[in-house]
C-alpha cells in the first residue's frame, strides 16, 4: 500500500490492516510504503516536503495524520503483525 494509509485516522487505518491480515496465506506480507515523521522535528528538505504534504492532505482528508516510526509499528503490531521490517528509502516519488 502506497501513501494511502496517512488518510485515514488510527480507527480505518486498524481496520485496513485488519483486513490485510485476515487476507494474508502462510507468509503472507503487506508492504506499506509512507512518509514517516521523524519523533523529533526536523528541519531540512525531506522534512519540509512532507510537511508540505500533511498540510495538503489535511485539506482533503481531514481525518488522516502522518505518522513516526512508532506509531506505524503500534498499530501493526496491534493487528497481530510481526516480523516487521522497517526499511528507510529517501525518494521524491
Amino acid at each position: 500500500m502506497k501513501a494511502i494509509l496517512h488518510d485515514w485516522s488510527d480507527d480505518h487505518y486498524l481496520k485496513l490492516l485488519k483486513n490485510c491480515y485476515k487476507a494474508l496465506l502462510g507468509n503472507g506480507k503487506v508492504i506499506v510504503v509512507e512518509g514517516v515523521l521523524p519523533e523529533i522535528p526536523e528541519k531540512g528538505a525531506p522534512m519540509k516536503a512532507i510537511s508540505q504534504a500533511y498540510l495538503i492532505m489535511m485539506t482533503q482528508s481531514p481525518r488522516g495524520k502522518e505518522r513516526t516510526r512508532q506509531e506505524f509499528l503500534d498499530l501493526a503490531i496491534g493487528v497481530g503483525f510481526a516480523g516487521i521490517r522497517y526499511e528507510c528509502c529517501v525518494s521524491c516519488y
